[in-house]
């Protein structure tokens, strides 16, 4: 089949994916069904005429390398990157995180980088060309970020070893810098708070002008430059970074490192101190749980994972992974890739799992119970009509046995079938007790027939009469995108609800869908976007 314009191709895999839901169990397994829709979202994704994808994927220096990060380093992590399997697992950002600049510009104000720590990689670069290593990340089929801090200022006034250096943030320079950064060939920028939080600014407003500062560098390069906010929830980013700056797609921090860098190189006291535990993961995991502000295309960051390194075994890393992925976290290794095991490499690469980090619909989940004192059964909800992943986390110091209450999923009976993610198989039991050993995580996928959802028509932009509820409540929106773009559209609720959706286009009378968790208490909605009309709102019971 052929396509005339990109419009009518998204148009058309919007379609393929909607045949997709399974809903009546077609031609494909549940199972297989669910990867397929992922996968035609990823062609949406690479098709659209804006990025509308999953939270990124990939690695960055700073848990492992902290300050002392160079060219070396990035090219070993990213050969191994491109070569151990997790590329073809989605796997796509090298990061270069705080450390690789130290502050100078010259006489114009552009960013000098030291020769030394960024040399030239092939024949005919120059020393100190930060365009090296960008092309070199190419090269191996890889995507390429950086870093700097929203205030003049960066995190660097603060070393994690060696000495200080001030002046190593954007501010003063944003239009300039995010047009460099660009130039030289970075795909995403990490933007820091140390320099803004030193100064007491405002992090809605200086995020904004970083927003713009990039859109603009955007219509001058062509090069999309994804923005990841880091401003570890100091301000409630939640409730500002959505959309901010009309940006299509973010990430932001929702709270501090889940622990300081762990440099094995570095052979001191200091770092010889540091090892992770399992609390550091679970406090992560919790401070990102924000769902009311998370949709497509904008992501609470739990932080950069830390999977493998110093003091996680086997079964912290599946709890690492488990969560992150149900809360579809942005996935960005801290760890050192030529060092993890090939358990660890396994987990990360796991495609069932890597599914419901990618489901469309990018939701974190919902406790639904809290079995016994140590022991959580959450939810998330997916894309796929009756389809639910559900993590059994078991925090307690022996194993347990958890029965699940399917009518707490928002599911009418018993499930159709029950899939073990981690092992890859299915459960043969209709309705089991399930087993999760002391401090670990079981990790299921779920499919079944929902209940029937209240809806609510739409009239012109407002949703009047939304039942209050009782805690986060999924919920569906149907619109029409008529405008041949992802069209952000804030959304607001008379009980204090603020936040954006990222609408993909639709053609001629086709219809989208976008799922988004309802805080407790919502009320009457109103959606301000002119080039979107809102349908309907479909509100499951949970």
């Amino acid at each position: 089949m052929q396509f005339s314009s990109r419009q009518q191709l998204t148009a058309a895999l919007l379609t393929r994916v909607r045949q997709l839901r399974c809903a009546r169990g077609a031609y494909l397994s549940a199972h297989m069904c669910y990867l397929a829709v992922v996968r035609f979202a990823f062609l949406l994704a690479a098709s659209a005429t804006a990025c509308f994808c999953a939270a990124p994927m990939g690695w960055n220096s700073w848990n492992s390398f902290a300050n002392i990060v160079n060219s070396q380093i990035v090219q070993q992590q990213a050969q191994a990157l491109a070569a151990n399997g997790m590329k073809e697992a989605g796997y796509e950002y090298v990061v270069i995180d705080e450390g690789w600049w130290l502050g100078e510009r010259n006489a114009a104000g552009n960013i000098v980088v030291n020769p030394k720590q960024w040399p030239a990689i092939r024949p005919g670069q120059k020393d100190g060309d930060m365009a090296n290593i960008a092309a070199y990340i190419h090269g191996l089929g890889l995507k390429a970020g950086i870093y700097t801090d929203a205030g003049r200022d960066g995190c660097s006034m603060y070393p994690d070893s060696g000495p200080k250096y001030n002046n190593t943030g954007s501010e003063g320079h944003y239009e300039q810098d995010f047009v460099q950064f660009s130039k030289w060939g970075f795909d995403y920028v990490k933007v820091d708070w140390c320099g803004g939080a030193e100064e007491k600014r405002s992090g809605a407003v200086q995020y904004a002008q970083v927003g713009r500062a990039i859109r603009r560098a955007e219509k001058i390069t062509g090069r999309r430059l994804f923005l990841s906010i880091c401003e570890w929830g100091s301000q409630n980013p939640w409730f500002w970074a959505p959309g901010v700056a009309g940006t299509e797609s973010t990430i932001w921090r929702t709270g501090g490192d889940i622990i300081p860098p762990v440099v094995e190189s570095l052979d001191d006291t200091e770092h010889a101190k540091r090892v992770i535990t399992l609390k550091n993961v679970l406090d992560s995991f919790e401070a990102g749980l924000h769902p009311e502000a998370q949709h497509t295309g904008y992501y609470n960051d739990l932080d950069m994972m830390v999977m493998g390194m110093r003091g996680m075994t086997d079964a912290m890393d599946r709890i690492h992974m488990g969560l992150w992925v149900m809360a579809s976290a942005p996935l960005m290794v801290g760890s050192d890739l030529t060092r993890l095991s090939s358990a660890t490499l396994s987990l990360l690469k796991n495609r069932e799992a890597l599914a419901i980090h990618n489901d469309p619909y990018g939701l974190q989940p919902i406790k639904v119970a809290d079995p016994s004192p140590g022991l959580q059964v959450w939810a998330k909800p997916t894309a796929v009509a009756g389809r639910r992943a559900v993590a059994i986390l078991n925090r307690t110091d022996s194993s347990a046995q958890v029965k699940i209450d399917w009518g707490k999923l928002g599911l009418v009976g018993t499930p159709r079938s029950l899939r073990d993610v981690w092992n890859e198989r299915d459960f043969t039991a209709a309705d089991p007790a399930f087993s999760v050993p002391a401090h670990d995580i079981l990790l299921l996928s779920v499919n079944g027939e929902d209940k029937k959802p209240v809806e609510y028509l739409a009239n012109q932009s407002d949703i009047a009469g939304i039942q209050a509820t009782s805690g986060p409540t999924f919920a569906g929106i149907e619109y029409a995108n008529a405008s041949g773009q992802v069209a952000v559209v804030r959304v607001k609720s008379t009980s204090g609800l603020s936040t954006a959706l990222a609408l993909p286009p639709t053609a001629g009378s086709d219809t989208g869908t976008a799922g988004f968790l309802l805080p407790g208490g919502t009320a009457d909605l109103s959606f301000e976007a002119l080039t979107v009309t809102v349908r309907k709102l479909a509100v499951y019971s949970w």
